[in-house]
């Protein structure tokens, strides 16, 4: 009988394969155009969209679900308590990140300031009108339209809401529609594994194309940056997410051998949609309660993204000095409460990067040309930013659970395959 391989040998081949593929591309720039706009694109375009697809009704349906089955005071205590822990780490990545930053100083010398300037075309809305109508944006005036262009805070917004509503209810009115949401959530995990049937064709299109885009040229300048935020997000990982999982009597090296399949599919896929569904699943196998998976760890796609808030520092400030912006320390500190809100935004998708470096070089007056500049090789700085936006996930909910003073009870999960 054929050993079937498993999914992660298979993303690890398409890895590979794609690598290979995009360097004869550049061999052979012939055959380059019709076979990336053609074929690769599309087929790893349909794997960003196949992930965009799943995120919003599973988030509504295990928000909902989380909130309405451990009730209004639970919630309060919980959420309260989670929102506490996402912003402060998330501030402390930010700042990390600008301190790795005039460590290391990775933009120094690239003089961008004296190319030619890229176009800038992201779509991104005025990020400078101030707090009050930044938290006014969060609320949907349609959440249909809001579910529809997948925009997850008001989404997660109007969830938390239609939750509380729910858990107000009486149980005979309540329970049929929590038992109705239960099953959208279990269908999602289904679904989930059927696209993750896809990903390795996903990622080997996607490198494909990443590599075959890079040339010698676009890398040398910034080689500097994409080794800075590998090396900052490793000491991050270790040093700052070790310590936090020291202080509830973990430790971030067990964690990692726990989760290491969710995060190597996050490393290869720069993307930490689809691997949601495992990390309420092995957390809850690690003895975290439901009611605090299932809130924790949806709020954390939004609000908890150490990777994204630490490249958002340290990418600013590389911009900053590779335009010759001169920063003090009172712009720095101002950087940081920008980037704590702008940096909120984001989603677990490929993409969203750019959103919030233009958001926050916009507020800051800093040139939005750099955006250009870093996205031609952000996806393989994308990579680990993503790893460590699911290695935070992974952790948030076991510093919720020890706050909330719950004794993990490690079970094991009949039937679950780890991916």
């Amino acid at each position: 009988m054929t050993k079937k391989i498993n999914l992660i040998t298979q993303i690890a081949i398409g890895l590979i394969a794609g690598v290979l593929v995009g360097l004869l591309l550049n061999y052979f720039p012939q055959y380059k155009l019709w076979l990336v706009s053609q074929v690769l694109q599309p087929a790893g375009d349909a794997f960003i969209k196949l992930m965009k697809m799943i995120i919003v009704p599973l988030v509504f349906s295990c928000m909902v679900v989380g909130i309405a089955g451990s009730g209004g005071r639970a919630l309060g205590r919980i959420g309260t308590k989670s929102l506490v822990y996402f912003f402060s780490v998330t501030g402390v990545a930010i700042v990390f990140g600008l301190f790795v930053g005039n460590l290391l100083q990775p933009g120094v010398g690239a003089d961008f300031a004296t190319a030619t300037s890229a176009v800038v075309n992201t779509p991104v809305q005025d990020s400078s009108q101030g707090l009050g109508k930044v938290l006014l944006g969060i609320v949907p005036e349609n959440v249909i339209a809001a579910m529809a262009e997948a925009k997850l805070l008001s989404v997660l917004f109007f969830a938390i809401v239609f939750g509380v509503a729910l858990s107000s209810l009486d149980e005979q009115r309540k329970l049929p529609l929590v038992n109705v949401l239960q099953s959208v959530a279990d269908t999602m995990f289904k679904v989930t594994n059927i696209v993750m049937a896809y990903s390795p064709v996903g990622v080997f299109a996607l490198i494909a194309v990443a590599v075959s885009s890079f040339g010698i040229e676009s890398l040398l300048p910034l080689a500097k940056l994409i080794g800075v935020t590998y090396v900052a997000v490793v000491f991050f990982a270790v040093v700052v997410l070790g310590l936090i999982a020291k202080l509830v009597g973990e430790s971030i090296f067990e964690i990692i051998k726990a989760f290491k399949d969710e995060l190597v599919l996050a490393f290869s896929s720069a993307s930490s949609a689809t691997v949601m569904p495992q990390l309420m699943a092995k957390s809850e196998a690690r003895g975290v309660p439901r009611s605090v998976t299932t809130l924790v760890i949806p709020l954390g796609y939004s609000f908890n993204l150490d990777g994204a808030s630490l490249f958002a520092g340290l990418g600013t400030l590389f911009i900053a000095q590779a335009y010759n912006v001169e920063l003090s320390l009172a712009d720095q500190v101002m950087l940081v409460f920008i980037m704590v809100l702008t940096s909120k935004g984001a989603a677990g998708v490929p993409g969203f990067m750019f959103i919030i470096l233009t958001a926050t070089l916009s507020a800051a007056g800093l040139p939005l040309e750099g955006v250009a500049l870093i996205a031609g090789v952000y996806r393989l700085m994308d990579m680990p930013v993503t790893a460590l936006n699911v290695l935070g996930n992974a952790l948030a909910p076991v510093v919720v659970a020890k706050w909330e003073g719950r004794s993990l009870k490690r079970t094991t999960v009949q039937g679950q395959t780890a991916i």
